[in-house]
């Protein structure tokens, strides 16, 4: 793709963004002066807003972008090993473990610094 294709496809996108914000602002106002109809209505309509405000900021060049960096997150988290649950637990009760364990020394330090504290204080 050229740089002058590339122009003229993100020509528009500080229009398309102001379309963007009008479409949210929209949504905002319908939604307070629609107040007395029923929340499921309310919810419907500000979703079908949030879908086209979300297809127009898509065909941004930024939009673009973030649509792509999801792609890419969308594969990396498929490359992903997730543990067994027998890993989980396990690794589960040694972390347990191991804070209940510093918990009590720290507990105990502190139990023995006032201690020794209070001694010298008097």
């Amino acid at each position: 793709m050229s740089t002058d294709t590339q122009e003229k496809e993100y020509r528009f996108d500080a229009l398309k963004w102001i379309v963007v914000a009008a479409l949210v602002c929209s949504a905002v106002a319908v939604n307070m002066m629609f107040a007395e109809q029923p929340l499921g209505f309310r919810v419907a309509g500000i979703a079908l807003i949030a879908i086209i405000a979300a297809f127009v900021g898509a065909q941004t060049e930024k939009g673009a972008q973030f649509v792509s960096l999801l792609s890419e997150a969308r594969k990396e988290l498929r490359k992903v090993v997730w543990p067994s649950a027998q890993e989980r637990n396990q690794t589960t009760v040694i972390v347990l473990v191991a804070v209940t364990l510093m918990a009590l020394i720290l507990w105990a330090l502190d139990t023995f610094l006032g201690w020794v504290a209070s001694l010298i204080l008097g």
